[in-house]
């Protein structure tokens, strides 16, 4: 191993670690570590990049350019590839990946889906009774309200009471939601999107009334129906491995004891669940049927 010499100073520890995986990946020995300082005198440049000393004129080119440039995709890729990618310029940089990961992993329905759940939820922060008011299975308790106001039937699936409610429910309508979406097409899961969340709701309006909310139902739909696909399709890409099926079932069974701090929609579970076991079941015979019918 050659031996490693200073190269530059930096105030910022994600551009020492993005630069060090650029070098790295080019085959030139580099580190960092942080700089001496005294609490008298701090410093200001507070992290030191070290690299081989035959290659430090080239590192030092490299570090010009990193400087006029630090979002090129050569150092960004190289960042990623070793684990340890921070962003320099973290607003622009970060909703860019962001927005690049989402897009990668789901199609334009489960994006829609997750938008509006977002949108409804940060109006709510404003004007709560309002818009619980416009989305909720129906205002009276009285079912022709909701045969006048058909949307009140799905709506209650987009509307969510906190940030850790959102947050769960559209991380895994995302990435469930989105693995139907990429391998089955959109049609299909707008179909279980719609029949689980008419179903859900009409079923949780039944046991406690309309005050309920939450894409919990549409999301334990998605598990059912990934979960049974996969064990009806081995080897097919839409699959959820067996610990990440008990995790959420372990929560829908605890839904029905008395150990949860808050109200939770059991029965819109329960019935998602089985929705999307359904179809499952329903969607495995279609394609087999198909492909019969091909050959």
């Amino acid at each position: 191993m050659s031996e490693l010499v200073p190269l530059v100073k930096v105030k910022q520890s994600g551009m020492a670690k993005i630069f060090v995986s650029y070098l790295q990946s080019q085959g030139i020995e580099a580190a960092s570590r942080p700089a001496e300082s005294s609490t008298e005198n701090a410093e200001p440049f507070p992290h030191v990049i070290y690299c081989q000393e035959d290659k430090i004129e080239q590192a030092k080119a490299e570090f010009a350019e990193f400087v006029r440039h630090p979002n090129q995709s050569k150092f960004q890729d190289s960042a990623w590839q070793s684990g340890s990618s921070i962003n320099i310029r973290s607003g622009q940089r970060l909703s860019k990946e962001i927005t690049s990961s989402l897009k990668a992993k789901a199609g334009w329905f489960t994006l829609t889906i997750f938008a509006l759940c977002w949108l409804v939820y940060l109006y709510s922060l404003v004007a709560f009774n309002a818009s619980f008011d416009a989305l909720k299975f129906n205002q009276f308790g009285d079912l022709t309200q909701t045969m006048d106001e058909p949307w009140r039937w799905l709506t209650p699936a987009i509307f969510h009471f906190s940030f850790l409610h959102i947050a769960f429910n559209t991380l895994w309508w995302w990435q469930l939601g989105g693995q139907i979406e990429q391998n089955l097409g959109s049609w299909r899961l707008i179909f279980l999107f719609l029949g689980s969340a008419l179903l859900s709701n009409s079923a949780q309006f039944y046991v406690s009334g309309p005050n309920f909310g939450g894409l919990s139902g549409v999301v334990y739909a998605t598990v059912g129906f990934v979960w049974w696909f996969g064990y009806l399709n081995p080897g097919h890409k839409i699959h959820l491995e067996k610990p990440i099926v008990g995790f959420l079932l372990f929560w829908l069974v605890l839904g029905f004891t008395d150990l949860m701090p808050i109200n939770v929609a059991n029965t819109a579970h329960l019935v998602g669940l089985l929705s999307g076991i359904a179809f499952a079941f329903f969607v495995t015979h279609r394609l087999k049927l198909e492909k019969s019918i091909e050959h």
